[in-house]
């Protein structure tokens, strides 16, 4: 009998985040309760005290950010006249990927006269990152939404621009079952991408706002004087959105801060934008 003594090569094992979360909520007495809450893996929710009207809810991966193979699902259900407002604890962090893409998948759902304000703060994407992100979001006839995803590319303090971070960005939202808004964002490492001047023309941060409520409208005459020469704003019926790009994300988020705060149901920003 022979037994051999060649070395055994193992495939090496990479750790890999997974999280979920959910969170539902109800009326009582006028003020928005939780109805159901779940978190599992890496995804964290809690709960802040506020004054406010609204339930906060703080988005938290412990994972301490994404990379490759990752996937992270948030489930939001705000119940009928419910107020909600959802925020992250930090930025978001998007590590180097062996190839894999970090998946993060978001559905919400506004019942009846409920209203959701989605305002994560900014993802960052690190030089050879991969993300593939999606925000389902069904609204009943009369709700209203608020939703923000802003990028950052690289790190600035680090003189990197992430010029070779992957995202593919895939937003459905619907109104009683009819689909009212849908887009597609791709970036690749092309130039083309990062520096063609109907594109980012070499900016280094980009977000994008959406409003979906009755009083679009007035909402755009009071958000004009705050756009920018780098940021713009189209209005069609009950739906308002806003894009704008800056070199930089300190320059980005002073771009964006005071459009969310006239747009948000609480008049400002979440609480944690602020530290």
């Amino acid at each position: 009998m022979t037994v051999s003594t060649a070395p055994v090569t193992l495939s090496p094992y990479h750790q890999r985040a997974r999280g979920t979360g959910r969170l539902a909520t109800q009326l009582i007495d006028g003020r928005t309760r939780i109805r159901e809450f779940y978190q599992e893996g890496c995804a964290k929710i809690r709960l802040p005290h506020t004054h406010a009207v609204s339930l906060e809810g703080v988005l938290i991966n412990t994972a301490g950010g994404l990379t490759g193979g990752d996937d992270v699902a948030w489930h939001v259900d705000a119940s009928p006249g419910a107020r909600l407002v959802l925020t992250t604890q930090a930025c978001e962090r998007v590590y180097r990927s062996l190839g894999d893409d970090a998946v993060v998948r978001t559905h919400i759902r506004a019942g009846a006269g409920a209203r959701v304000d989605w305002l994560p703060q900014e993802t960052i994407l690190y030089d050879g990152s991969r993300l593939n992100r999606r925000l389902e979001v069904d609204l009943a006839e009369d709700a209203a939404f608020l939703g923000l995803e802003a990028i950052l590319l690289g790190r600035e303090a680090m003189g990197e621009a992430g010029r070779t971070a992957s995202l593919t960005d895939n937003w459905r939202i619907r109104r009683n079952g009819r689909l009212v808004h849908a887009e597609a964002t791709k970036l690749a490492g092309e130039d083309l991408a990062r520096d063609g001047i109907g594109l980012l023309a070499g900016s280094g941060a980009f977000a994008t706002l959406l409003y979906l409520a009755p009083d679009a409208e007035q909402k755009l005459a009071r958000v004009r004087p705050l756009l920018t020469a780098q940021s713009g704003a189209s209005q069609l019926g009950d739906r308002l959105v806003i894009r704008a790009i800056a070199p930089s994300g300190l320059a980005l988020r002073r771009v964006i801060a005071p459009i969310i705060a006239e747009l948000s149901g609480a008049g400002s920003l979440p609480r944690l934008w602020h530290l």
